[in-house]
């Protein structure tokens, strides 16, 4: 038996393979699924089904594609009721791949038809559980995203669900299996997850909060329930997706592989309502962009920022990226059903300057000319990091409106006075920065390097308090 973690690092998502005999198995796999059938084809195997823990809400799951392209059956877990043809596996049911065994453990909890998935090898030897976001290392699964779906399913309810799962599925398991989750740091579905991804069941009986021997469930419920904050607005929108089905990735980028000039990528910007999204990096957009343009860089977490701050899953898009990241730049859009980019700018920015178009710049600061300006002038300063980052150390004086919540804080900005933006370390509030100059505000700068690079000079700060929540 062959297991591997397929780990997306901008996603904090983890898809795995499994092999036995010829045949593989994929759990909880990304829209693009190429690489997934490459994989199989490497070892001479035959994909024989989908593995799905749940129907996921912070991505896209390639599960229709994968089975159209293979032909393997999806497997959901019981009480799921898809829109599409899969398997409903009972509680406890057995699949064969090759010589291994897949046993689907019901664990109704971050939702109702979430399932564990129990590997045995050739051997009949419980190796692993594959636990979507049941638990993950150092954490659980948040409990209060199905009532965003729907309403009964309040976090209280699928929080109880969630103590009886662990405590009579999970934790009566052998100490030494390795757990698997499908998630790691840095995603929305949990609030304290390890850097780690994967863990045995000792470790995480012994090390993690809600896996506690002695915790009632009483307990349980307020502590999981602890430091929440609002979900991310596209997972509802991207679990009616998992549930009904989607546009393959195919489609997808056929639409958007449009190469444009710059003449016509202004027209179409021009009569359609179409969002100009530029994925270069901080530095660069900050140089110089198209008006009205939105900064997303491609190089951290870009799918989840889309999803935060472009409230319509169906905004269509035009894209400006660095050249060769086009594609790239189309399929980390899918992964969040931001499925409707309709062209790129052809050799990116460069283009439309030579065109001797239009063109906005945004002014940056160093830390040091922060910390000069703070001593001298008491700026308005704005931090736009997480409530979490900015309750656990800030810069004395600071406002703090998270970058997701921007938005409905427009009135808070002021048009007539000089402020100040930073983040933690630049590519936050370069987001933000692209966002005030789309609506209008120009008197402001922003700080390259952030709070990082601020911290390192004299300005005085908060003591620093060890976060509750990652969220």
């Amino acid at each position: 038996m062959k297991i591997e973690q397929i780990y997306t690092g901008c996603l904090a998502h983890a898809a795995y393979y499994l092999k036995s005999n010829g045949e593989a198995a994929i759990f909880d796999p990304l829209r693009e699924v190429q690489p997934y059938i490459n994989r199989a084809e490497k070892d001479g195997a035959k994909i024989k089904y989908v593995f799905e823990t749940h129907f996921h809400a912070d991505f896209v799951s390639g599960h229709l594609d994968l089975a159209q392209k293979t032909g393997a059956k999806i497997v959901y877990g019981p009480t799921a009721k898809p829109a599409f043809e899969a398997i409903i596996a009972e509680d406890n049911q057995i699949f064969e791949v090759g010589a291994c065994k897949v046993k689907a453990i019901h664990t109704p909890g971050h939702t109702m038809e979430s399932t564990t998935y129990l590997l045995i090898d050739e051997n009949g030897k419980e190796h692993g559980l594959i636990t979507g976001d049941t638990l993950f290392i150092g954490d659980v699964g948040r409990p209060d995203l199905a009532q965003h779906v729907i309403a009964d399913l309040t976090q209280e309810k699928l929080a109880g669900h969630l103590f009886e799962s662990l405590r009579n599925k999970i934790m009566p398991l052998s100490d030494d299996l390795i757990v698997y989750p499908n998630h790691g740091a840095g995603s929305a579905c949990g609030k304290m997850m390890s850097k780690e991804t994967t863990d045995t069941l000792d470790n995480q009986k012994r090390f993690n909060y809600a896996l506690r021997a002695d915790m009632t469930k009483e307990e349980f419920i307020k502590e999981v329930l602890n430091g929440l904050t609002t979900p991310p607005a596209y997972f509802p929108k991207n679990v009616l997706m998992n549930i009904k089905g989607y546009e393959s990735i195919d489609t997808v980028l056929d639409r958007g592989e449009k190469a444009l000039s710059a003449n016509d990528f202004e027209v179409i910007a021009n009569e359609t309502e179409a969002l100009i999204l530029d994925s270069r990096q901080t530095d660069d957009f900050a140089a110089g962009f198209i008006p009205n343009s939105i900064n997303i860089g491609l190089d951290s977490n870009f799918a989840m920022w889309v999803g935060e701050l472009i409230p319509d899953i169906n905004q269509e898009i035009l894209l400006v990226t660095d050249e060769g990241k086009e594609e790239e730049t189309i399929t980390r859009l899918a992964r969040v059903g931001y499925d409707h980019a309709i062209g790129f700018l052809n050799g990116g920015f460069k283009t439309w300057k030579e065109a001797g178009k239009d063109i906005e710049t945004i002014t940056r600061i160093s830390a040091e000319e922060f910390a000069t300006s703070y001593e001298n002038k008491q700026p308005i300063i704005f931090d736009v990091r997480k409530k979490s980052e900015f309750d656990s150390e800030h810069i004395i004086g600071a406002k703090n409106i998270p970058l997701n919540a921007i938005n409905e804080h427009l009135a808070e900005i002021p048009k007539n006075q000089a402020f100040i933006l930073h983040c933690a370390g630049g590519y936050r509030s370069m987001i933000a920065a692209s966002i005030l100059k789309q609506r209008g505000w120009d008197n402001f700068v922003d700080v390259r390097g952030g709070f990082t690079a601020i911290s390192k000079t004299n300005v005085p700060k908060t003591a620093y308090v060890c976060p509750s929540t990652l969220l």
